[in-house]
């Protein structure tokens, strides 16, 4: 249900060339950025929509048509966009409420989500620096 919306929402926003405005307009602040820097902004937008998109296929359905030409136009690798949103949807689906295996596990784990937060914090803060950190030197 969730990629057949992606792709609904694709097909509209190609058909209305609402793409093409997105990165007429995107051109102009990603070119000539740090690749590294454009590689954590990049990790940064997949887990913002990975939030709100938990499913990892419809995420690549709704970011790559975007990210990847916005990453032609700043001068970077593709394969430094998909690794950046990889680890987008995966760090965010480790703590997030909207992903399903969290919530199901701490049901059945009679835990709750409070208490798993403020115990996964520091995790997730070290793999987000990490994170970042890798992506900035592999760009």
């Amino acid at each position: 249900m969730v990629i057949a919306v992606a792709k609904g929402i694709n097909v509209i926003m190609n058909d209305a060339n609402i793409t093409d405005t997105i990165l007429s307009w995107a051109e102009g602040m990603v070119v000539g950025l740090d690749s590294g820097v454009f590689a954590v902004v990049s990790y940064v937008a997949h887990i913002i929509l990975a939030f709100f998109i938990p499913s990892s296929s419809g995420l690549a359905t709704v970011s790559m048509p975007l990210m990847g030409p916005m990453s032609d136009f700043a001068g970077v690798n593709r394969d430094i966009v998909v690794t950046a949103y990889q680890l987008g949807s995966g760090w965010i689906n480790l703590f997030a409420p909207t992903a399903a295996t969290v919530v199901a596990g701490l049901a059945i784990a009679n835990v709750p989500y409070g208490r798993f937060f403020k115990w996964v914090v520091p995790y997730v803060v070290a793999i987000f620096a990490c994170s970042c950190i890798i992506l900035y030197i592999a760009a």
